[in-house]
């Protein structure tokens, strides 16, 4: 079982920074990628940045390219989502997710087993 808790939400400007934190705690020794995803009002859940964790391979959503950046910090069991350049259709509750299948399809929300509790990006524009 592997637990997952995200922080570093809030409210900022069109045109801000946010760093979103995701905390891995359990069979940490099993998990093969840890991803990002996010929901706003009304929509499905989507994909928007992953990273193995062996290798340190990153994957992201074309919306987010070039503005998103997703890194871990092995020590502390922590991946982070570094957002720049924010938009107000960045609005949306971000989960992270851990998958322990190794050579899962990380862009797909069913690849994933455990789930964070979310956290609310807001985005003013």
């Amino acid at each position: 079982q592997v637990q997952l808790v995200e922080s570093g939400g809030g409210l900022v400007q069109a045109g801000g920074s946010l760093r979103l934190s995701c905390v891995v705690s359990g069979r940490t020794f099993r998990k093969y990628a840890v991803g990002w995803f996010r929901q706003a009002p009304g929509k499905e859940r989507e994909f928007v940045a992953a990273i193995t964790w062996i290798g340190g391979n990153t994957y992201y959503a074309d919306s987010v390219k070039g503005r998103f950046t997703i890194s871990r910090e092995n020590a502390k069991d922590t991946v982070y989502l570094h957002m720049n350049s924010l938009k107000a259709e960045d609005t949306a509750v971000y989960y992270c997710a851990a998958t322990m299948v190794v050579g899962a399809n990380v862009g797909l929300r069913n690849e994933y087993d455990s789930w964070g509790q979310g956290t609310q990006v807001t985005v003013s524009s």
